[in-house]
């Protein structure tokens, strides 16, 4: 099977399933994950594509299992959910299953052929269900599109690629997590680029989880506006006493991940003496804690990440080019969204019920004119913006409404979006009845296509445009665009 069903088993003792979880991951098509706590199934859950959740209530003392699994029932409304208990009566069972709408229950102790059998069986059940809900929505929308010419897909529910939480469909993206998946494989040390808020701490989660290091830990560190010491201390550890306010020993990321991910932010910040250290440490796989003599050995596989062109930086001498070319066993550029419009309806959607599970409100859909709104903007802020104004539609939505653009926040509002032209370049048409609404109209969309284009950066919309700063400065407050002060 192409795709790779994902189980997650939450207990407080894994270790009691061992035997049913590793014959379930030697099996093609599925992988276990294993979170201790709800905290770290959480994480998980937000981080991979699960498919099946067992969750143990016999060693719930460390997390409340039946309030983890009534989280799930709404948050993930589509991962199956199957308790597993040890001791519980038939009354309480009864009860938690009911509560967490549960497809089946196992008691312990698991055997690995039960459980696989369950396993299959409810992941068979799942997809004949997905299959019925996109019939269904088809012939709804063919139903809907002959009674009403007029409406013809007002609403949009579009189909998507997956790379765990990364969504698309899009050409460009495509390439880019085929070959993150071919880079996963190997033990190689990745370089992502690109703007911020595109998911490059995405990509990096997908490739540890489906490297063979999942079953290991991945630690993140953000290097941006770290001093040395302290970052030191984060990867390498310290001892006792080895700076003021080392009141303790410190195991440091790249011990604490031995076997493991490491994936580091902001790359491009860290100072040159501190890219020494972590050149040798690349090379050599060698961590000695500050205020210690003694080294020790890491097998660790570094993922690196950075909003700026570190080959730029290595021209200008600002980044170490042996650093460079070590970090970039694989090499990555994860597109703006601006590039890949046609991943807006999909994103839209994907947020749009992440969000309703999370505030727990049952909204329609989105409507087509809201997408293509949604597609004319550039979005300066990439995916986490059009996530963010998603979620502000949503929690703005009441329930039983589709998302339509008088949902949208009003620095969105305030920017109208004409049809792309011939070459992809957004048409600039006047809106109003008057001379003057016509002129505010033209100059509304150009300020607005500059500053998006610029990424809001004032000085350079305005050389674009042919104005001072100043007059820049005065037309977004007159016409209260975004970056205006109130």
């Amino acid at each position: 099977m192409d795709h790779t069903s994902t189980i997650l088993l939450i207990s407080g003792s894994p270790a009691d399933f061992q035997v049913a979880t590793d014959s379930l991951s030697t099996l093609p098509g599925y992988r276990t994950l294993v979170a201790t706590t709800g905290d770290a199934a959480s994480e998980l859950l937000e981080t991979v594509e699960v498919d099946l959740v067992l969750c143990d209530f016999a060693t719930s003392e460390r997390f409340d299992a039946l309030r983890v699994l009534e989280h799930l029932r709404g948050s993930h409304p589509y991962v199956i959910r199957i308790p597993v208990f040890g001791g519980q009566d038939a009354q309480t069972i009864g009860s938690v299953v009911a509560h967490t709408a549960a497809y089946q229950y196992l008691t312990r102790p698991v055997l690995a052929d039960q459980a696989y059998l369950l396993v299959k069986r409810a992941l068979e059940t799942r997809e004949l269900a997905r299959r019925h809900r996109l019939i269904s929505r088809e012939l709804k929308i063919d139903e809907d599109s002959a009674l009403f010419n007029a409406r013809q897909r007002e609403t949009v529910r579009p189909q998507s690629f997956r790379f765990e939480k990364l969504v698309y469909v899009s050409e460009k993206m495509s390439e880019l997590c085929n070959a993150a998946r071919q880079a996963a494989k190997t033990s190689l040390p990745v370089l992502i680029q690109g703007e911020t808020g595109t998911g490059k701490e995405l990509l990096a989660r997908a490739i540890h989880f489906n490297s063979e290091r999942s079953a290991s830990p991945l630690m993140v560190q953000n290097c941006g506006g770290m001093p040395d010491d302290l970052l030191g201390s984060e990867l390498f550890g310290h001892k006792r006493g080895a700076f003021t306010g080392a009141i303790g020993d410190r195991l440091g990321l790249f011990r604490a991940s031995d076997g493991g991910t490491v994936f580091l932010d902001e790359i491009s910040e860290i100072s040159p003496s501190f890219q020494v250290s972590l050149l040798r440490f690349l090379q050599e796989g060698e961590v000695k804690a500050l205020g210690s003599d003694r080294i020790e050995h890491c097998d660790v596989r570094i993922i690196a990440a950075s909003n700026k062109d570190l080959a730029e930086l290595v021209e200008q001498r600002a980044f170490r080019q042996d650093l460079y070319f070590r970090l970039k066993g694989f090499q990555f550029e994860v597109p703006p969204l601006r590039e890949r419009k046609e991943d807006v309806p999909v994103l839209a959607d994907f947020f749009l019920q992440k969000h309703c599970g999370q505030m727990s409100r049952r909204l329609l859909g989105i409507s087509k004119d809201l997408l293509d709104r949604l597609a004319g903007y550039s979005f300066p802020g990439n995916v986490r913006e059009l996530e963010n104004e998603i979620r502000r539609m949503v929690a703005c939505a009441q329930d039983g409404e589709y998302l339509t653009v008088r949902h949208l926040s009003p620095e969105l509002a305030r920017l109208p979006v004409a049809p792309a032209g011939e070459h992809g370049d957004q048409v600039i048409v006047p809106q109003g009845a008057t001379l003057p609404e016509l002129v505010k109209s033209l100059e509304v969309q150009l300020v607005g296509k500059a500053l998006q284009k610029h990424r809001w950066n004032q000085s350079r919309a305005a050389r674009d445009l042919g104005i001072s700063r100043v007059g820049l400065a005065n037309k977004i407050r007159r016409y209260e665009l975004p970056g205006s002060k109130s």
